[in-house]
């Protein structure tokens, strides 16, 4: 394939899309629109292309793309999206000892041969060094997601949306966003939706990884007879999920572990209040732009506020704005155009800000 000789080429190894319901997708699917819109001046980008490239992104770790790894780092550099950590995929999945052991040792060696990583979040740096990777070859750059696909809707559009998912438009509506697994806190918005009869509760998501989800037969008999009040509409088309997310009036994560949830994004760009399980991971990141609380007491009385107390609800709505403009498009962007330029021009890549 020929390439333009006065633009660096950027190759991009991904399968991120190929299973849906999931964040990774999600995440580079944004990150292909944002970079098409705002680098295509200074860089040719390429997905999965047979091409000598200056840069090579992997973002999944698929085999093929492991093997490819000698040749993309003879040619230019190799960058590797971390997506995930031995510990978050030992609470997400369920595998046999033996192929947990095997897969982990491939996933670090992955990680190992890249140039450089890029987290999504700080708080796993620690933890990539303890794995060996020094700490001069990772960098942080956060999601962001555009506010073109994610944003409020006028009232008339959100009635008729109502309608579409048999909800009452006049009843309180908390809506959780994301695979269904143990660690998302599925038991714990269950019992949520139980002790608050008067509002409704939906969640958006399925079993993408089928029977290999943690808590999959637990969470399959629990929803045989779920509280009357809850809504599970499965795995929704990502173009669907803006309608969703102006339906709730609050959106919960009661997880228990994320890397950056790309759903709070895209709820805090349709201007909703965020309740989030207390964990250190979000501190880093969401500070000042969410609500938590540490268990179900915590995040029914956090409910049970947002309902009643309007001057409570609008400064959550308000956090939610801030943590928006804080992620936003033109920012992520411009890290990402430091990033690659500083690969380009063979220096490290310093703090970027």
């Amino acid at each position: 394939m020929k390439t333009n000789p006065d633009k660096t080429v950027i190759n991009m190894k991904s399968a991120a899309t190929s299973v849906p319901g999931q964040g990774v997708g999600s995440a580079y699917t944004e990150l292909m629109s944002l970079l098409r819109e705002t680098a295509s001046g200074n860089f040719a980008i390429y997905e999965n292309a047979r091409v000598k490239a200056g840069i090579t992104h992997y973002h999944t770790i698929n085999l093929p793309y492991f093997l490819s790894i000698p040749s993309a780092k003879r040619h230019g550099v190799a960058v590797g999206s971390v997506h995930f950590l031995p510990e978050t995929v030992d609470t997400s999945l369920r595998l046999p000892p033996i192929v947990r052991q095997l897969f982990y040792k491939y996933l670090l060696r992955f990680y190992r041969s890249m140039d450089y990583l890029v987290l999504v979040t700080p708080y796993f740096i620690p933890a990539l060094e303890r794995y060996g990777v020094p700490r001069d070859r990772i960098v942080y750059i956060p999601n962001c997601v555009d506010e073109a696909g994610f944003h409020p809707l006028p009232r008339e559009e959100t009635a008729a949306l109502s309608a579409k998912y048999g909800l009452s438009p006049n009843r309180f509506t908390v809506l959780s966003v994301g695979q269904l697994q143990t660690r998302k806190g599925v038991f714990d918005f269950l019992e949520c939706a139980r002790r608050l009869p008067e509002m409704q509760f939906v969640w958006a998501g399925g079993f993408p990884f089928g029977r290999m989800a943690s808590g999959y037969d637990e969470i399959k008999k629990a929803l045989k007879t779920p509280p009357d009040n809850t809504f599970f509409p499965g795995i929704i088309p990502r173009e669907e999920m803006n309608g969703l997310y102006n339906l709730c009036d609050v959106m919960f994560l009661p997880s228990y572990e994320e890397l950056f949830p790309m759903t709070v994004l895209e709820a805090m760009c349709v201007r909703k209040p965020i309740l989030l399980r207390d964990v250190p991971l979000y501190e880093e990141i969401l500070s000042g732009c969410y609500c938590k609380a540490r268990d179900v007491d915590g995040f029914i009385e956090a409910l049970q506020r947002l309902q009643t107390d309007q001057d409570y609800y609008a400064h959550a709505a308000r956090q939610s704005e801030s943590g928006s403009r804080a992620y936003s498009k033109d920012r992520v962007a411009r890290l990402w155009q430091q990033f690659y330029a500083s690969l380009t021009a063979g220096r490290k890549p310093s703090r970027l800000k």
